[in-house]
């Protein structure tokens, strides 16, 4: 959709970080190794709801997919603070995706970080973005993946409004983060509420629903990577 399709044509995408095929291994390794060997279109679901197991239902779809990244760099895909933490972590990459909502007027960069296996890297990275999601300012968290031709086609990093994240909860060998930042299709940015509409903590207010759609986001891709290594 949105001209996306011609992106993942070839295959070359799914060869590129990601792995060359689709395996249907169910093993106690297998955690550490999807991201590779899993296609970028499974990782990254066409369509994506919010129920835990069946997030790619197209039948709960609240999102639509806009386009994939081929770049999977961890200085790219993420900034600030959160890149800082990430690299220090051991990042080994971060896939990205980007989404726009079934309104056509939220977009979402949705970014998988990959971390060492069998350390306690998903775990801090995880805690990290918990910690932010709380803050006053929270950091921006992930780089947006503007997607040409596409609703997404202008989505970049001064049209951030909200961020979430969450540790994916596989255990030590399941090595992800979820990050996600949020924003609107048309560029308006959150906290420039007019006259009395921006008063006694209106424009604070004004960010809520960016941050829950981030963390709502977040919380469905960490089910959907746990499904996958089932």
């Amino acid at each position: 959709m949105f001209g996306v399709l011609g992106m993942l044509g070839g295959g070359a995408l799914a060869t590129h970080a990601y792995g060359n095929s689709q395996q249907d291994v169910r093993n106690s390794a297998y955690g550490a190794v999807l991201w590779r060997n899993e296609a970028a279109d499974t990782l990254f679901p066409a369509t994506i709801g919010d129920e835990a197991y069946e997030a790619a239902d197209k039948k709960i779809a609240q999102w639509n997919r806009m386009g994939i990244s081929q770049d999977t760099s961890c200085a790219k895909g993420l900034s600030g603070n959160t890149k800082e933490t990430a690299q220090k972590l051991g990042c080994e990459a971060v896939l990205r995706a980007t989404y726009v909502d079934l309104t056509g007027e939220m977009v979402a960069t949705v970014a998988i970080i990959v971390l060492p296996k069998g350390g306690t890297g998903a775990e801090e990275m995880g805690e990290y973005l918990s910690d932010q999601e709380s803050e006053v300012v929270p950091d921006g968290a992930v780089v947006p993946y503007a997607v040409p031709g596409t609703l997404a086609a202008k989505w970049q990093e001064n049209r951030r409004n909200g961020m979430g994240g969450a540790r994916s909860m596989g255990g030590a060998t399941f090595p992800y983060a979820v990050a996600v930042t949020t924003g609107a299709v048309d560029g308006r940015t959150s906290g420039n509420l007019p006259g009395e509409f921006g008063r006694y903590g209106g424009n604070g207010d004004d960010k809520i629903p960016w941050m829950d759609a981030a963390h709502a986001l977040s919380q469905t891709f960490s089910n959907h990577l746990i499904h996958l290594g089932r």
